[in-house]
């Protein structure tokens, strides 16, 4: 990466807590550098007691022109924003704020980077049967992507039946596909999608039952470590087409640099 800073450089900062672990900001500075900008994106731990604070005072930083979010203060930062997105109001959360005049915009581009990349690798969503494990933010933001692409039935499971329940009701008016309860048999689904952290280390392996994917299946994954999961390599094992964590960061980070580097008109 060759970065240049000089006094012009426009600067991005993702917040979360903790921070270590974020791989944006090297990808999203460097995909910005390849579009031309002068910019830079830098880490920021900043603690939930906090952030409300810290987003108020990014605003007063006249060089600074954008924020990616990440864990936990997705949910919290919604309401930190004069405008959002209809998927990020459905959510109830953003991943991405970006500077306007009246504050901050915000989206919520999980689900469609989860999306991309699937599609990228031959799946077509309209009129398929797609089973999702997890109702959190990730999931909540897949699900309203799936919808919205079109998918025939979408079952969803959850260990949390309430918080589960709870999506299936919202999104019963985001498509005109059927949304249901889902368990972890995949029989009979086109589409299989992990949106838990199911495959990591210190988590169970699978959200499902692989023993009953079939080769015609798509199987998708949003965890990035390990990149192939237990669940990726048995649906790779059986000649399954399959998405990976890693492959929707890829396609995530191209959706926040859009986000971010759309003329907005309020740059210093």
């Amino acid at each position: 990466m060759d970065i240049k800073l000089s006094g012009a450089t426009r600067l991005f900062a993702v917040i979360g807590d903790p921070i270590a672990q974020v791989r944006s900001p090297a990808g999203v500075t460097q995909s910005m550098i390849d579009r031309g900008h002068d910019a830079l994106v830098a880490p920021v731990q900043v603690g939930v007691e906090n952030v409300a604070a810290f987003v108020t005072l990014a605003k007063n930083i006249k060089n600074l022109d954008g924020l990616l979010v990440t864990v936990p203060h997705k949910f919290a930062c919604l309401p930190l924003c004069a405008e959002v997105t209809s998927r990020a109001a459905f959510i109830g959360a953003v991943n991405v704020m970006a500077r306007t005049t009246e504050g901050w915009a915000g989206d919520m581009v999980d689900g469609i980077g989860f999306l991309a990349a699937a599609r990228a690798q031959g799946f077509v969503p309209q009129g398929a049967r797609a089973l999702l494990a997890g109702a959190g933010g990730a999931g909540s933001a897949i699900a309203f992507a799936l919808m919205e692409a079109g998918v025939a039935e979408l079952a969803i499971y959850d260990a949390d039946a309430p918080r589960r329940d709870a999506l299936i009701a919202r999104l019963g008016a985001q498509g005109p596909g059927r949304v249901t309860i889902g368990s972890d048999d995949p029989t009979g689904f086109d589409f299989i999608a992990n949106a838990t952290p199911a495959g990591m280390p210190g988590f169970a392996p699978s959200s499902f039952d692989r023993t009953r994917l079939t080769p015609a299946m798509f199987v998708a994954c949003v965890v990035t470590a390990p990149e192939i999961t237990p669940l990726i390599a048995a649906a790779r094992a059986l000649g399954c087409r399959t998405s990976t964590g890693t492959a929707m960061y890829g396609a995530l980070q191209e959706l926040l640099v859009d986000f971010l580097l759309k003329d907005r008109g309020v740059r210093a």
